[in-house]
């Protein structure tokens, strides 16, 4: 078949669309409710990227888990879209986790007399986990670049400084 649909699998949901049933002709049926569309879709994927929760993004297309499973497992466009939200979602979620740990969370402590107190707390755990991660990275940014390098560099930049200025002149005169 020139469509590329498999038999017995459920349409964009669009009305009238023809859908291939049990490995007969096509006909055309309906949209029902369970069928995906472009707006389930992208439903899910808003929803999967601010939450990087598959149960809560269903619920907010109005779709089961199972079958956003077997849409990810057939559709390769939709494939692609949850990947990139979750990605999406997991760069917000460490970029949260970074702030609370720079920056603590306020925590409201009842002293004696319920005299209230507020202090800032700060999540050991994730500032460690952080300093894991990134350790690498800071210890480069933090190296100084030998001198030989720099002026091995230094001579490169003015060599071909040097080749523009000429071809520049060249030109000018060409002219």
């Amino acid at each position: 078949m020139a469509s590329g649909w498999k038999a017995g699998q459920r349409g964009a949901g669009t009305r009238g669309e023809l859908v291939l049933v049990a490995g007969g002709a096509p006909k055309k049926r309906k949209a029902v409710a369970r069928d995906w569309s472009k707006a389930k879709d992208q439903k899910f994927v808003e929803a999967l990227g601010e939450t990087c929760n598959v149960t809560l993004a269903c619920e907010a297309a109005g779709v089961s888990t199972t079958s956003a499973y077997k849409r990810r497992k057939e559709n390769a466009a939709f494939r692609n879209a949850w990947r990139e939200a979750i990605g999406l979602a997991y760069q917000k979620l460490e970029l949260v986790l970074i702030e609370r740990a720079l920056n603590g969370t306020e925590k409201i402590v009842i002293k004696g007399e319920g005299r209230e107190e507020r202090m800032r707390e700060y999540p050991n755990h994730i500032a460690l986990q952080l300093l894991k991660m990134h350790r690498e990275t800071a210890i480069e940014a933090q190296t100084e670049v030998p001198e030989d390098e720099v002026s091995e560099a230094r001579q490169r930049v003015l060599e071909k400084l040097g080749r523009l200025r000429e071809r520049i002149t060249a030109q000018a005169a060409a002219e």
